[in-house]
């Protein structure tokens, strides 16, 4: 998924520092391709596309191309039964994935997964780090980074302008949606802390993250909003490609809303982020109190007694442990956080 290439992509820059003249390809799905353009230490992509994935014949011919390429090297961070057929078919000398009981014999390097950060860092960026230890390569504190061309920044600018955002006035980026509805904050709690945000800010300006078949769900957040906080949402103004929604957030004085993707591509631009956990995830994944920039996380695990077993009930009825996450809990953090910007 988008997030977690572009989450990978920090593996490229260790990399680059310590092997300067290696080729350093990277495997991706074709649509994650946007988050990681233009990235300076990645030298080809390698896209893995619906055709592939759809027909085997197709995926036969794709690991046969790979076979061709000779690669001394296979990093697996994916860790499927297709990446794994991937890394096999390569025959690179050194293989390396993290450790799973099923698939270990095919790698030369199975790691086994931290399950606590040892680096103040979040297991995510941990995790991936660790697997270039085969490679004599050490923890580094390095966070994946978008790099947009001057003339998205343009364009971007342009387009708010068109739309009759102001520039003197802060902008704000809502995650209104996660990317399921166990992962999505209720319409009606998501509401009142976007009244809460008008409340604390008379000036701001606030635009919505969806895509175009999510805008019924969208308009219901929206229409529980208070009349005077309608007032500052701009419900039309959106990306029409991931691109384009990168610039636009790029102008934004911070992204504020449920975790997902939308999150780490805010964080990669360097742009401060509220953001709500869904109640079954482990905050700790994706979040480090010493990550760079001014960024917060919410877990329902912050205000209530929290176990395991909590998260896997949460799982089965997201709901129900949703709802328990009031917004009166999270509205002094969100001023908080807001007067910091």
């Amino acid at each position: 998924m988008i997030g977690d290439v572009l989450t990978s992509s920090i593996l490229f820059e260790a990399l680059r520092t310590k092997y300067p003249d290696a080729q350093l390809d990277y495997l991706i799905n074709s649509h994650t391709y946007p988050v990681v353009e233009n990235n300076p230490f990645i030298d080809n992509f390698v896209f893995f596309t619906p055709e592939i994935e759809k027909s085997k014949m197709a995926f036969y011919r794709f690991l046969k191309s790979l076979k061709k390429e000779k690669y001394d090297v296979v990093i697996d961070v994916y860790g499927k039964l297709s990446s794994t057929l991937i890394s096999y078919f390569t025959h690179a000398k050194t293989k390396i994935a993290y450790y799973k009981k099923h698939t270990s014999f095919v790698f030369t390097h199975p790691i086994k997964r931290l399950k606590k950060p040892e680096n103040h860092a979040s297991l995510a960026i941990e995790n991936r780090l660790k697997l270039l230890e085969p490679l004599a390569i050490s923890f580094q504190n390095i966070v994946p980074k978008i790099y947009l061309k001057p003339e998205e920044i343009t364009t971007a600018k342009k387009y708010l302008e068109t739309a009759n955002i102001q520039s003197n006035k802060p902008l704000f980026m809502i995650s209104v949606l996660g990317s399921s509805a166990i992962k999505t904050y209720p319409a009606k709690y998501m509401a009142a802390l976007l009244d809460s945000l008008v409340e604390n800010n008379k000036d701001a300006q606030i635009l919505f993250n969806y895509i175009p078949k999510q805008k019924e769900e969208a308009k219901e957040i929206y229409d529980y909003c208070l009349a005077k906080t309608q007032k500052h949402i701009y419900f039309d103004v959106f990306g029409k490609s991931l691109r384009a929604f990168l610039a636009i957030t790029q102008q934004c004085d911070a992204l504020i809303g449920n975790e997902g993707g939308a999150n780490n591509m805010a964080k990669a631009l360097n742009i401060p982020t509220f953001t709500i956990f869904s109640p079954y995830l482990n905050k700790a994944n994706w979040f480090s109190e010493n990550e760079p920039g001014n960024n917060v996380a919410i877990h329902l695990s912050d205000y209530i007694a929290y176990n395991e077993t909590d998260k896997t009930e949460a799982k089965k009825d997201p709901e129900t442990y949703y709802l328990k996450l009031k917004p009166e809990f999270i509205k002094p953090e969100l001023k908080n956080f807001l007067s910091t910007l």
